[in-house]
């Protein structure tokens, strides 16, 4: 057969966009892929294998009906056929092409090799047809609004997903998440269709028809939830915004039924030199009343694993590959004994993440990690504090990555090289930074999904830090397009508002207006003075965060007042002032201090 299954991406990406769909509507896929079929498909003389999931046989095709992307076929002599069910053969094969009147989709057929060339794009086009029927249309597809070009809409980000799958560039589990979601709404729009149709071919107004009717809507709601999903993880760009929300399932194990605590040496070899500075360093800095457990290792990896609640990990100078990730679920710490470059653990292979820390008080110093051809961050705090000093983080993917209800404090480090953000900060996390290098990034830092009402503000502190030659924006804020919304409300107040107004002497719109220009006040005293162009990007990031803080405080009020709930929401507003941004320094960003994604 022809070897057709390895095109690139561009390959396909070409042909779709050029000779087949070009700027078609979904309504009009089937009637632009005929148009392209009846060009470069043979109409017959070429023989082909019939492969379902129970069988192959040879065919030869007589006839092709480019409307209904179906070949008329026969069985080619002599048979050949190979079953997987011994009890299905050769005149079983020939009963089942009479049922279907020898007619089978194209993309059931692949194209017998033949070495004089005639069919070659015959081959190519019945690839074309069955990738796209297998990996980019979707059963709803034709329902969806026909006003958007469909390759971009729906080709385009589907095609390069399913190549940033075949490339291993999307955390595993987010290709689980998406199959997932896919096969649920498969699933969901085959009931809703079936429903569907038993309501159009039943004209009774009965109590049945009713609840057939509450339960297509129930329907048709799932499956536009999940269809939202679905375009959120297919869309490059928003999966990247909002990134794979992983609950690490890591398990704290705890003290040590004995109460002791280990200190944990890492060395590739261990010299007497090398163990007397050790001795008078860091294991007998000060006179204990016991005596302390040392326990030596030649892998990293492998003395983390072996960790306990408050154990110490000492790694030595050297360069130590690691093929897994770093799993930290303890507070405990990892310090590096001498200079970041001298002590340098390198992740080689592929995986999802480099170090995932879910432990209350994890402590990390004094080490370079070095990250390839991965597909997260180097780092993921899910919960807990972790603590950065001293460290440098050469990235592959995404830098740092802080969770919602995680807390990071970054001191003195290096971050360098993510093709993502170079810190992700979600949104109920805390994240302080201080005398930090972030540099040669996509972007600097990205604050993500920040005015969702389901999770608290995130608090934030960034002081002495140097910004600098990130591809995009030193800081990213993402939010949602929340603020139009607002407008709007205001200008179409209903009567209850007006009374409501009324009846509060207008001092809460007055109260609003007065509350951003005292955050504001207290934002800019605590700005160093001013000191050219480092300033006014603390300024701009500070003045945005602040104003977005105070119009989800107004949001919020807003609805509580519907509700007729007018009291101040003293927890809330004791929150809005939640940054710290000092002395930091932003410096040749590609697109400026800072920016805002719409959502």
């Amino acid at each position: 057969m022809f070897q057709t299954s390895h095109l690139l991406f561009y390959e396909r990406f070409r042909a779709y966009q050029d000779y087949i769909l070009a700027d078609c509507k979904a309504s009009e896929v089937r009637e632009f892929t005929a148009e392209f079929l009846e060009k470069v498909l043979e109409p017959s003389g070429w023989r082909a294998v019939w492969h379902t999931s129970v069988f192959e046989v040879l065919v030869e095709v007589t006839d092709v009906d480019f409307a209904a992307l179906k070949a008329v076929v026969r069985l080619a002599r002599p048979h050949l056929c190979e079953s997987r069910v011994s009890t299905f053969t050769v005149e079983s094969v020939s009963e089942l092409l009479d049922l279907k009147g020898h007619q089978l989709p194209l993309q059931e057929l692949w194209v017998v090799f033949d070495e004089s060339g005639a069919f070659d794009q015959t081959a190519l086009a019945v690839e074309h047809v069955r990738f796209f029927y297998q990996h980019i249309w979707r059963s709803w597809d034709e329902e969806e609004e026909d006003e958007d070009d469909y390759f971009v809409r729906c080709v385009e980000p589907r095609l390069r997903l399913h190549y940033d799958i075949l490339e291993d560039r999307v955390p595993s589990g987010l290709v689980g998440d998406y199959r997932s979601l896919l096969s649920q709404c498969e699933e969901s729009y085959r009931k809703f269709s079936n429903l569907r149709s038993s309501l159009s071919s039943c004209h009774a107004d009965t109590e049945q028809e009713n609840l057939s009717m509450v339960e297509g809507l129930k329907l048709y709601s799932e499956i536009e939830q999940l269809k939202q999903k679905l375009k959120l993880i297919e869309n490059p760009l928003l999966r990247y915004v909002f990134g794979y929300q992983k609950n690490s399932n890591i398990q704290a194990k705890g003290v040590r039924a004995n109460g002791q605590k280990v200190t944990h040496v890492v060395s590739p070899a261990m010299m007497t030199g090398l163990l007397q500075s050790l001795l008078r360093d860091r294991l007998c800095q000060e006179p204990c009343e016991e005596d302390t457990e040392i326990q030596f290792h030649s892998d990293p990896l492998a003395a983390v694993n072996a960790c306990y609640e408050g154990d110490t990990v000492i790694v030595c100078p050297g360069r130590y590959m690691v093929p897994g990730t770093f799993s930290i679920a303890d507070s405990i710490e990892l310090e590096g004994y001498g200079l970041p470059d001298d002590v340098v653990i390198e992740k080689c292979g592929k995986g999802d993440t480099f170090v995932d820390c879910t432990g209350a008080d994890v402590r990390i110093s004094s080490i370079k990690f070095v990250q390839h051809d991965a597909v997260e961050g180097i780092l993921i705090i899910h919960r807990g504090k972790t603590t950065l000093e001293n460290c440098v983080l050469q990235c592959e993917t995404t830098g740092v990555t802080v969770r919602t209800s995680a807390e990071f404090l970054m001191k003195t480090s290096d971050l360098y090289g993510a093709k993502g953000a170079g810190i992700e900060i979600y949104p109920g996390s805390k994240c302080t930074l201080s005398d930090n290098g972030i540099h040669h990034c996509k972007e600097g830092i990205l604050i993500k999904d920040f005015l969702d009402e389901h999770y608290d503000i995130p608090k934030i502190s960034m002081v002495n830090n140097v910004i600098h030659n990130n591809e995009g924006y030193g800081v990213v804020l993402v939010k949602p397009t929340i603020f139009s919304d607002l407008q709007e409300n205001a200008q179409d107040g209903t009567e209850e508002d007006a009374a409501l107004e009324r009846q509060t002497g207008g001092e809460a719109a007055a109260g609003a207006g007065a509350e951003l220009d005292e955050l504001m006040g207290c934002a800019a005293r605590r700005v160093a003075p001013p000191a050219g162009e480092q300033v006014e990007g603390n300024c701009e990031i500070l003045s945005e965060l602040v104003a977005a803080s105070t119009q989800k405080g107004q949001l919020r009020r807003k609805r509580l007042s519907e509700l007729g709930i007018t009291q101040a929401d003293d927890g809330l507003m004791s929150q809005e002032m939640f940054v710290a941004i000092v002395g930091n320094q932003f410096r040749w960003n590609g697109k400026g201090s800072f920016g805002t994604f719409l959502f």
